[in-house]
C-alpha cells in the first residue's frame, strides 16, 4: 500500500513546510496543532507557497487551487490521526512531548500506518518504544525551510522494519525529495556536523574573533556554503538550537558543550528571526 494519506502534527515552521511539500505532490494532507493561532498562519503560509508556485509555473492555478482547497485543519489529534498512512510528529524537540503525542497516535491511527518524527536529533528508537508499532516507526528529518530542502534523512530505529524504510523512501521521492539512509545515532548526519560548526561559530563571536557578519561570510565564500552558520542559526530559532546542543551535549559529550553566549541569548528571549534579534536584528 502506498503512501496517499498523510497527517502533520505541529503547524510550525516544520509542520507546515511539509504539509506543502506533501499537499503540492497531490497528497491528501491534514495538519494539526492545539493552537488556533498556529493553525491560522499555516494556512496563510500555505496559500502564499502555492501562489508562488504559480508564478514561477511550477503548477497552474486551477491545480494550485484545488490542491489547497483540498488541506484540512484541526485542533484535535484523534480528527487527524484517523485514516492516515503515514503521521509526521513536528513539534518541539522535548522528549516528553514527542513521547506523549506518538502514544496517542499509536491509539488513534489504523494499524497500517507510519509514525514518524521530525525530530533532528533525539532517538527515534525511544519514541518508538511508546508505541505497539516500533517496526512502523521511524524519523524522517527535513530541513528548513522544506520547500527549498531538497533532503530528508531517513532514519532508521532499532526495530524499523525494511518495509517501513522503502515505503518513506519511497515516501520522499514521491514529494521531489532527495532521501539518504541513517542509521540512529544522536544528532544523526546532519545536524551532528551543523551543530558543531554552528556552535564553534558562537565561540568565535564570543572570543572577538569576528563580528556574525565577517564570520557568516567566511564560511559562505571559503567554504561554499549557502547561509553562514550563524544566518542559519537564527533561522532555526536560537531556542530550538540550545536544546539540540543540550541534548548532543547530554549524549555525545564534551565538545558539544552549548556556547555561553548561545544560552545567554536564550535567556535575553533573542530567538533569532522569530522573535526579531538574534545574532542579527530583523526588521
Amino acid at each position: 500500500m502506498s503512501i496517499q494519506k498523510i497527517a502533520v502534527i505541529g503547524a510550525g515552521t516544520m509542520g507546515r513546510g511539509i504539509a506543502y511539500s506533501a499537499a503540492s505532490a497531490g497528497l491528501s494532507v491534514i495538519v494539526q496543532d492545539v493552537s488556533d493561532s498556529s493553525l491560522n498562519e499555516s494556512k496563510n503560509y500555505l496559500k502564499k507557497q502555492f501562489n508562488r508556485a504559480v508564478r514561477k509555473e511550477l503548477l497552474t492555478q486551477e491545480v494550485a487551487d484545488e490542491r489547497l482547497n483540498s488541506l484540512q485543519f484541526t485542533s484535535e489529534i484523534r480528527d487527524a490521526a484517523e485514516g492516515r498512512d503515514l503521521v509526521i510528529e513536528a513539534v518541539l524537540e522535548v522528549m516528553e512531548l514527542k513521547t506523549s503525542i506518538f502514544k496517542q497516535l499509536d491509539e488513534l491511527t489504523p494499524d497500517h500506518a507510519i509514525l514518524a518524527t521530525n525530530t533532528s536529533t533525539m532517538s527515534p528508537t525511544e519514541i518508538a518504544a511508546q508505541t505497539s508499532r516500533p517496526e512502523r516507526c521511524l524519523a524522517l528529518h527535513f530541513f528548513n525551510p522544506v520547500p527549498k530542502m531538497k533532503l530528508i534523512e531517513v532514519i532508521c530505529g532499532l526495530e524499523t522494519s525494511e518495509e517501513t524504510i522503502e515505503k518513506a523512501m519511497n515516501f520522499g521521492e514521491a514529494i521531489g525529495k532527495e532521501c539518504v539512509r541513517i542509521s540512529e545515532f544522536p544528532g544523526f548526519a546532519v545536524s551532528r556536523m551543523n551543530c558543531l560548526i554552528g556552535n564553534e561559530a558562537m565561540n568565535m563571536v564570543m572570543e572577538g574573533v569576528g563580528s556574525p557578519e565577517d564570520i557568516d561570510k567566511a564560511m559562505k565564500l571559503g567554504l561554499n556554503h549557502p547561509m553562514g552558520p550563524l544566518e542559519l542559526a537564527d533561522l532555526v530559532g536560537l531556542d530550538t538550537r540550545l536544546r539540540n546542543m543540550q541534548y548532543l551535549y547530554e549524549t555525545l559529550g564534551e565538545k558539544y558543550r552549548p556556547c555561553p553566549i548561545l544560552t545567554k541569548y536564550v535567556n535575553a528571549g533573542r530567538l533569532g528571526r522569530k522573535s526579531g534579534k538574534g545574532f542579527y536584528t530583523y526588521v
